[in-house]
């Protein structure tokens, strides 16, 4: 079950876990389902693949450690999803972005009506509005798990995507039909993840391997990349002491491409004294606009992670200058000998 921080005299969980009941999921009864209607469910061998059991794992220590700081613990996908409480913290955390919707929705209809506006928001965000989606309100207020999985799956994909998700995740779905001569099954498979023949190589990169295989070396590289980033702010006054946060807010690394790429960026462009997540999220998306249009970035870098103080994106985007230009001055400087 999820839980929020309460008053100081609630037991932690209290209130949410009383408000939830777990939903026994099984095969639907004949008379459960009305003439002419269709429903999934998944079989017990299909629930007990260990892939399957990773993902939700995986998804759900990601989620936990997003929403560590809001004191929200899920733990069953299944069954926390479902009313909006988990999906709008796990949304402004991700975005920076603050939705308008009922903290505590207590009765299904307010849950339903929550539900619906944070998934609009999260689907825009996506930009999947246009597209075939794989969930839906009715789906995810219903406690499908494998719409509830595809969602999620999305969401670590666009915010997340150095996440290490099980590859080629499959499972065999069973759809009941209730027809005029009783119900009728059909097996398919669903894939949840990409088989990793599909996923690009270029998504993995020197610092998965440094944060997995060799972490305690992380902070001489920031050191290192730090000291060449205070070599090239000094001439603007500007120095950065900690890497992890001050290139959140977008300026520093604005003005830090300005100066090794030679831009001229008008105030009118981006917030010098960002206010708000919002703003943050525009100098930062404009920073990493100029990279790419600059081919130094050769990994996938969401613009939400380095204003949520992601240390490995920040890493991965300032590499990608100094490896340009720190490497390119050791060149230049190296003497060359007589051609032959």
């Amino acid at each position: 079950m999820a839980a929020r921080a309460g008053k100081a005299e609630m037991e932690p969980e209290s209130l949410y876990n009383l408000l939830q009941l777990p939903k026994a999921v099984g095969r639907p009864a004949e008379e459960e389902l009305p003439q002419g209607e269709k429903k999934r469910y998944l079989p017990p061998t299909s629930r007990g693949d260990p892939k399957f059991e990773a993902l939700q794992e995986v998804l759900m220590e990601w989620i936990n450690a997003k929403l560590l700081p809001e004191h929200i613990v899920v733990r069953s996908l299944e069954e926390d999803i479902f009313d909006g409480l988990i999906l709008h913290h796990l949304f402004q955390m991700l975005t920076g972005l603050r939705l308008d919707v009922e903290e505590m929705a207590l009765t299904a209809p307010n849950q339903r009506r929550k539900l619906e506006a944070v998934l609009e928001a999260v689907n825009r965000s996506l930009q999947a509005e246009d597209q075939p989606l794989k969930w839906s309100v009715d789906a995810i207020f219903n406690k499908d798990l494998l719409a509830t999985l595809h969602l999620l799956v999305a969401l670590a994909k666009r915010f997340q995507p150095d996440l290490p998700l099980p590859t080629n995740v499959q499972v065999e779905v069973v759809t009941m039909e209730s027809t005029k001569s009783g119900l009728k099954s059909e097996k398919s498979m669903e894939q949840l993840t990409e088989c990793s023949t599909d996923k690009d190589p270029a998504t993995k990169d020197v610092f998965d391997e440094l944060f997995k295989l060799a972490p305690e070396k992380v902070n001489a590289v920031k050191e290192a990349i730090v000291n060449f980033v205070n070599q090239k702010l000094d001439r603007l006054g500007l120095s950065v002491q900690n890497l992890d946060t001050q290139f959140a807010d977008g300026v520093l690394l604005l003005l830090l491409i300005g100066q090794l790429e030679g831009f001229f960026l008008h105030l009118k462009e981006f917030h010098l004294t960002p206010t708000s997540p919002a703003e943050m999220l525009h100098n930062v998306t404009l920073a990493l606009e100029l990279l790419k249009d600059e081919g130094l970035l050769s990994y996938p870098i969401n613009p939400e992670d380095i204003v949520n103080k992601d240390t490995k994106s920040t890493l991965r985007v300032l590499y990608s200058l100094f490896r340009k230009h720190k490497l390119k001055e050791n060149a230049d400087s190296t003497p060359r000998g007589s051609p032959n």
